[in-house]
C-alpha cells in the first residue's frame, strides 16, 4: 500500500488515506464491496497506530486489537484513482473495548461509506481479552467523541422496512 497515508494526529485530520487502487475496480467500474472493508480494515491498523499500538507498541505490550464485529453500509461509489479518507468517532469505550464509527469520505468530502465496528483488545501471549496498556488508554480519551448525540450512520439495524 504504497499509496496509503497514515494519519496520526487525532482529531483534526483523517486517521487515514489513500487511493482506489486499479485492482479494487471490478466489473461494475467501481470500487468492489470487499475493497470497502479492505479500506475500513487498514483504518483500524491507522487506529492502531495512532493510540500506541504500531508494531513497536503493540512489541512492547505484549497487546493488540481484534475486530470482534463490523456493519459496513454503502452510500456512493469509489473509482479508480479516486482520493480516499477516513474519519473516526468513538462512540463508546470501556477497558478493553472500542465502539467506533469510521466515515469513508471522497475529496468532495462527499461520504462513500460508513463502518461502525466494535475493537476488542487483546493480551497476546494468553489470547484473551485484556485492559487496555495505560498509555494505550491516555491516547482513547484523546480520540474524537461522538458526544451527546451519536451519528446517524451508528446504531443501524438491518432489516426490511415496512
Amino acid at each position: 500500500m504504497s499509496e496509503a497515508h497514515l494519519m496520526t494526529t487525532i482529531p483534526d485530520d483523517p486517521l487515514f488515506k489513500t487511493r482506489v487502487q486499479d485492482g479494487w475496480v471490478d466489473y461494475n467500474g467501481h470500487m468492489n464491496d470487499a475493497e470497502y472493508a479492505r479500506v475500513f480494515s487498514l483504518a483500524v491498523e491507522a487506529l492502531m497506530d495512532c493510540v500506541g499500538l504500531d508494531e513497536a507498541g503493540r512489541a512492547e505490550h505484549g497487546y493488540t486489537i481484534y475486530t470482534l464485529e463490523t456493519h459496513l453500509c454503502y452510500r456512493q461509489e469509489a473509482h479508480r484513482g479516486e482520493a480516499l479518507a477516513v474519519a473516526l468517532t468513538l462512540l463508546d469505550s470501556d477497558a478493553k473495548r472500542l465502539h467506533v464509527l469510521f466515515t469513508l469520505t471522497n475529496a468532495d468530502d462527499d461520504t462513500l461509506a460508513t463502518s461502525e465496528q466494535m475493537l476488542m483488545g487483546i493480551d497476546v501471549a494468553s489470547g484473551r481479552p485484556a485492559p487496555f496498556p495505560e498509555p494505550v488508554v491516555a491516547r482513547v480519551e484523546a480520540l474524537p467523541k461522538a458526544g451527546d448525540e451519536w451519528p446517524k450512520a451508528a446504531g443501524r439495524r438491518i432489516g426490511i422496512r415496512r
